[in-house]
């Protein structure tokens, strides 16, 4: 039996020193993490106290009245809905570019796509936000008011007054192009790691191009474009001055997605804080921990997502 290798003391130092570094780093990353929630809790627990359970429910913003009425639940709804058709806008566009630049186009145009698509990523959200209110919001007119008159009989797609513009629609259009370019570079990752030799082994069985993406590509990359989407979906829920310039902000829950309207957690913070009294800031603070959370919680659920669908791909190799 051949023996292994000896490590030199220089080697092993080395990778103590590393061992250190990575550790002190992962270190970090949780410390930073536990100090903005202790920070969001003890300068929210005023809020909490004084809106009690009512914060979750209330729909309107008066903190600073006496007496106080303000909560987060309809913040909550629009944060929810706006990321989640984003997400469902943005997902397939994605998926559908990285496949074609790492499987049907030429490489080099592929590369060339690819980066066009990642220059997306570059742009500030704040020319995201003007150029939302100011050009896309009009041109969305006709699209709602098409899906209106086609589809209107579902509440979502109906506006009650005939009124359209300012949505959570044509907020969660341009969420979806913000979110588009982090979806498809992580996507592209993902479908280069696929083994080359289950490619030729399906294309060596006489599978069409798309057969093999189907049956050689995806199933290995399912757990990476979960995970792609899941981190589009956590940059759109923080999403702040976009979305802010975007909507006609209004604090009821608006389930009709098209009529103007409706409102974000990080928007309102953004349109608020700089108005707000004592307890105006205490509340703001304490719907951003609301957020925090909610955060929080998406990407927990994206991790045990990718780990089961990873044990799942182990289990049937």
């Amino acid at each position: 039996m051949a023996r292994e290798p000896r490590l030199s003391a220089t080697s092993r130092r080395g990778d103590a020193v590393f061992r250190a570094v990575a550790g002190s780093a992962g270190g970090l990353v949780l410390v930073l993490i536990a100090a903005i929630a202790i920070f969001l809790i003890v300068q929210a627990a005023p809020a909490f106290r004084r809106a009690g359970l009512s914060f979750f429910t209330e729909r309107q913003w008066f903190p600073d009245a006496t007496p106080a009425r303000f909560g987060v639940g309809a913040l909550a709804f629009g944060t929810l809905v706006s990321s989640l058709l984003a997400l469902a806008i943005s997902l397939p566009i994605a998926v559908g570019s990285a496949l074609f630049t790492t499987e049907i186009a030429p490489p080099r145009l592929g590369r060339w796509i690819g980066h066009l698509v990642d220059l997306l990523a570059a742009v500030p959200s704040v020319i995201y936000g003007l150029w939302g209110f100011l050009f896309l919001v009009p041109r969305l007119v006709p699209a709602e008011r098409w899906l209106d008159n086609t589809i209107g009989f579902i509440p979502i797609f109906h506006s009650r007054h005939g009124i359209y513009g300012r949505s959570l629609f044509a907020a969660g259009v341009i969420l979806a192009i913000m979110i588009l370019p982090i979806i498809a570079a992580i996507s592209r990752e993902v479908f280069r790691q696929a083994p080359a030799t289950h490619r030729e082994a399906a294309m060596a069985l006489g599978a069409t191009r798309w057969e093999t993406i189907r049956y050689a590509v995806l199933p290995f990359s399912r757990s990476g474009i979960i995970g792609a989407a899941m981190l589009g979906l956590g940059r759109a829920l923080g999403e702040t001055i976009a979305v802010a310039l975007v909507l006609a902000a209004s604090y009821d829950v608006k389930i009709h997605l098209v009529e103007p309207g409706g409102n974000t957690v990080a928007a309102n913070i953004a349109n608020k804080f700089g108005e707000a009294g004592l307890g105006g800031r205490e509340a703001l603070i304490a719907s951003g921990l609301v957020l925090f959370a909610i955060t929080l919680l998406v990407n927990i659920a994206a991790r045990a997502v990718v780990y089961r669908t990873t044990r799942l791909a182990e289990a049937k190799a």
